[in-house]
This record gives C-alpha cells, sequence and structure tokens, in this order.
C-alpha cells in the first residue's frame, strides 16, 4: 500500500502522515513509513520540550489545562488542546519566532500559524475572537508577545469559548500547512515543572519574557 498523505482543513491542523480513526481503524502503511514517522514524532517532541513554552491563555494554569490531544474530533484525533477561557482573554506566543500566516476558515475561524526562530516547529492558533492591533505577517515575536483575543469562530461553539492550540512538525520545505502533529500537553507541564523548580523562568534577566515568576504563564 502507498504512503497516504492526510490533509485536514488548513484552520483546524496540518497534514500528517497516515490517518487515525476514533474507531479505532488505523490504514496500514509499510513499515518504513511507521518508522519515519515515530522518527518525526520523537525528533518533533525532543525540539519541543527544548523549547520551554508559555501557556498561551491569559489566567490559565497548568492545573486548569487538559490533554485533550488524542480525543475524538469529527471522527477522527483532535490533534491539538483546547484551553478554555472567557472571551476577550488574551492570547500569547507560546514561543519566540514569526508570525507566518493569519488564516480564516470556516472550521478554525480566525486563526494564526507561528513558526519557532529556526523554523522547525509550527505552533496554530485558532477560533480567535479577533487579531491584536498590529499584528501582520512576518512580525517578529518573543513568547507571551499578544496575539490576540479569545473567541468562538469558526466551528467552536458559541457558548464554550476557548483556543484550539496545535503544534505540528514542520518538512524541509517549512509549508505552513503541513507537518507532523505534536502533542503540546507535555511540553507545557514540562515548562511549567522546570519553572517551578528554578523558582522563575530560566535565562538572563535582560532577556527573560513576562512570565510570573515561578511558572510558565503570561503576566
Amino acid at each position: 500500500m502507498r504512503q497516504v498523505r492526510r490533509v485536514l482543513p488548513a484552520a483546524i491542523g496540518a497534514i500528517a502522515w497516515g490517518i487515525t480513526l476514533c474507531a479505532g481503524v488505523v490504514t496500514a502503511l509499510p513499515c518504513e513509513a511507521q518508522t519515519t514517522e515515530a522518527d518525526r514524532v520523537a525528533d518533533g517532541n525532543a525540539l519541543l520540550a527544548s523549547r520551554q513554552l508559555a501557556i498561551p491563555v491569559e489566567g490559565v494554569t497548568l492545573a486548569a489545562l487538559r490533554d485533550t490531544f488524542s480525543e475524538c474530533r469529527g471522527g477522527r484525533r483532535h490533534e491539538a488542546i483546547d484551553i478554555a477561557a472567557p472571551r476577550g482573554a488574551k492570547v500569547f506566543a507560546a514561543d519566540d519566532g514569526r508570525v507566518v500566516k493569519l488564516f480564516t476558515s470556516v472550521p478554525g475561524g480566525l486563526t494564526i500559524y507561528q513558526f519557532d526562530p529556526q523554523g522547525r516547529l509550527a505552533y496554530y492558533y485558532a477560533h480567535l475572537d479577533r487579531y491584536a492591533d498590529g499584528l501582520r505577517e512576518g512580525m517578529a515575536l518573543k513568547r507571551c508577545d499578544l496575539l490576540g483575543y479569545v473567541g468562538a469562530s469558526g466551528n467552536a461553539s458559541t457558548g464554550s469559548p476557548h483556543l484550539h492550540f496545535a503544534v505540528f512538525r514542520l518538512g524541509p520545505e517549512q509549508q505552513w500547512w503541513e507537518g507532523t502533529p505534536l502533542n503540546p500537553y507535555p511540553a507545557l507541564v514540562g515548562a511549567a515543572s522546570a519553572a517551578s523548580a528554578a523558582g522563575g523562568p530560566t535565562g538572563s534577566p535582560s532577556a527573560q519574557p513576562p512570565l510570573h515568576q515561578g511558572s510558565n504563564t503570561c503576566r
């Protein structure tokens, strides 16, 4: 069987290799393809763990996060985490990098694609109510920079505003719509543990992003 590329709507996630259905049916891929996919995920997770992500929503602590990455949504894995917050809560950049694409679609509503500084990881923020003033494609970002505000645009329930936050490992082409989905939840937990153990964010004071002392939540 040839390798199958799964294309999700651009405003919901990235292209991945193979299809995982919630009914438990997984397309059979050649052993080589399975190994390659596992390598991509392992490599991506290692990169993600090294980035010391900030929780990208105002007022949300680690205790309030839920790992919804593997939950079923529309017959497929969610491949993102939903971060519940009041409409209008600030959405922050989880990492340094740059804005690559501002995109509006039926499923994701108002969305942002951000690359990390090396162009190896893409961060995806969806269901926004509006963008921050002055946000534009190509704009350089620092962790905890304001990106926009929580909403329920796209196919989100109007009564359940939240941020749909996804991460994927980019391929060599660095295409904003394509990559291997990675679970951001363990990386957020790891970053919070590291900040707590250090008594605050790591790094020199002059380089510190505006994080609360002893946590990875933005001020």
